[in-house]
């Protein structure tokens, strides 16, 4: 089945809707389905409920969609990098829902696989443990988790066929694999779109059974959070 979409908003135009869970891959600006992310701004939903690592940086990534109100809640395990993401959450405007980042990982993998709930250590006896069940295992007291299911998932892949199979490169795969299966829709955008058997298929990470839309991303520049370098030594000839 052919999946390309002509542009984002052709590809997000019916799907859409203001009140929506969004669930987003990406790691700060590492792996983020820009061209979707804008296309959302675009669009004008708000009260959205956006899941994904973090909310990326002021003015970039998902930062663009507080900058224009359309998010009411974030689940997300950082949110160090957005100033404005703190304005919007100690004015009262913003509901935040911290998990840990591998029970997030995990969350979203449990939703993709039909999973509703789990059980794990981490949380226990904090602020994240408020109102949820605890149970007893062997000795050991562990608390329920609930699996993530979003109406929409957006991802970004790097190599991708015309069929939705994607391969992922680098650190860029980060929370897209399991983004990927945890939308009732799944839209990706990928840098090299060919045809099908252009993929090695021991090279696929998501298969195509998972992507609904695909659409070729547009080149831009991949932005860097903090750039940190440090001068090389100059190595004596040989």
């Amino acid at each position: 089945m052919f999946k390309v979409q002509a542009s984002a908003s052709e590809a997000l135009r019916d799907v859409l809707r203001d009140g929506m869970v969004i669930a987003v891959g990406g790691f700060g600006l590492s792996g983020i389905p820009a061209d979707l992310i804008d296309a959302v701004r675009a669009s004008g939903v708000k009260d959205l409920t956006v899941v994904s690592n973090n909310m990326g940086v002021d003015g970039k990534g998902l930062g663009v969609l507080l900058e224009a109100g359309q998010v009411r809640k974030v689940i997300a395990s950082y949110v160090g990098e957005n100033k404005l993401f703190a304005e919007q959450f100690l004015a009262g405007v913003l509901e935040v829902e911290f998990s840990p980042q591998g029970t997030l990982a995990e969350r979203l993998r449990a939703g993709g696989a039909g999973i509703p709930a789990f059980y794990t250590k981490t949380g226990v006896g904090t602020l994240i443990a408020e109102g949820k069940p605890l149970a007893d295992f062997d000795g050991e007291t562990y608390l329920q988790e609930r699996g993530i299911v979003a109406d929409v998932a957006l991802v970004k892949a790097w190599r991708a066929d015309t069929l939705g199979n994607l391969e992922y490169r680098f650190t860029a795969r980060n929370f897209n694999p399991v983004v990927a299966t945890a939308g009732l829709v799944t839209i990706a955008e990928a840098e090299v779109i060919v045809e099908p058997g252009g993929i090695d298929p021991n090279h696929v990470i998501t298969p195509g059974v998972y992507v609904q839309r695909l659409i070729q991303s547009s080149a831009r520049v991949k932005d860097i959070e903090q750039r940190t370098v440090r001068s090389r030594p100059v190595l004596a000839s040989l």
